[in-house]
């Protein structure tokens, strides 16, 4: 675990190398084809990750998707006698696994495709504004825009006559155990300077080109749960002229660095963590953890 661009994919290619433990991806920006450059995806000659790339950039994925995705990867690498190393950090998916409600309901496909027709005439801001007033602890949590999880907040309330919150509200027991470790910096100043730098990598490496393909594509909306991403909502309005490329390599530093701050103010709250200063991250200083 740790804030982005804290070295974390480095020491995992290490502990993978080890020949003990498989890498299953905890990234909600990872699951979805096609971002690669701007999501600082693994590429081939680094260690696989399970739970990449198993998404096109235009479907949904929540958390309990990956719940249930995840625990599948863990019952197969513990069967081949290795161990499960866990990558990455979307808060969401971390919580989905130690306390994830198992009441909630399936996705109502027929419902869905309803709700997006009206969202194609309304608006989803007009949605948010209805899901507001049956949950109005879950609008405040989202982006008027978010599509995805307007939806599900709204199709739960469908389905059961209940807002989401309220299954969110009394946690059930964990269905496991995790040893959680967390590479956090001393020195705020040198994560903000591994993130200005691997942005200015992205640029370098294509992300320019990325983008432009995916805007291309017929399925593109830039409302999509992938386009969301930081780097990618920044570059979309770059790549549609309402930014200056100054603007947006400006705008998608600071988004990531106010992401790596979301990051550790979550981490301060976790329990049992161990914390590992990243700075000085080693692969035997993290071993030991474990």
């Amino acid at each position: 675990m740790g804030p982005t661009a804290c070295g974390k994919t480095a020491l995992a290619n290490a502990l993978y190398d080890s020949g003990e433990y498989e890498l299953i991806s905890v990234d909600s920006v990872l699951v979805y084809r096609g971002l690669d450059i701007g999501s600082a995806k693994p590429g081939p000659d680094e260690a696989p990750h399970a739970l990449v790339d198993i998404r096109d950039f235009w479907d949904t994925y929540s958390a309990g998707d990956f719940r249930s995705d995840c625990l599948a990867c863990v019952d197969r690498v513990l069967a081949a006698g290795r161990r499960p190393l866990l990558v990455g950090g979307t808060q969401l998916y971390y919580k989905a696994l130690l306390d994830f409600e198992t009441g909630l309901p399936q996705a109502d496909e027929p419902w869905r495709v309803a709700l997006r027709a009206r969202a194609e005439h309304e608006g989803w801001p007009a949605l948010h504004a209805e899901l507001a007033v049956v949950d109005p602890i879950t609008a405040a949590r989202l982006h008027p825009n978010h599509s995805s999880r307007i939806e599900r907040a709204l199709e739960v309330f469908e389905l059961t006559g209940r807002p989401l919150s309220d299954f969110h509200a009394t946690p059930p027991e964990p269905v496991f155990d995790l040893v959680s470790v967390a590479l956090v910096p001393e020195d705020r100043g040198w994560l903000h300077q591994r993130i200005a730098k691997r942005f200015d990598l992205m640029m370098q490496a294509g992300f320019e080109a990325e983008l432009a393909g995916l805007m291309d594509h017929p399925k593109f909306d830039p409302t999509l749960t992938s386009m969301m991403a930081v780097g990618y909502r920044q570059g979309i309005a770059w790549q549609q002229g309402l930014l200056s490329r100054e603007q947006f390599i400006e705008r998608g530093v600071i988004a990531t660095r106010q992401l790596a701050k979301r990051q550790l103010t979550w981490l301060r709250s976790w329990p049992d963590l161990s914390l590992v200063p990243a700075e000085r991250a080693t692969l035997d200083a993290v071993k030991r953890r474990f």
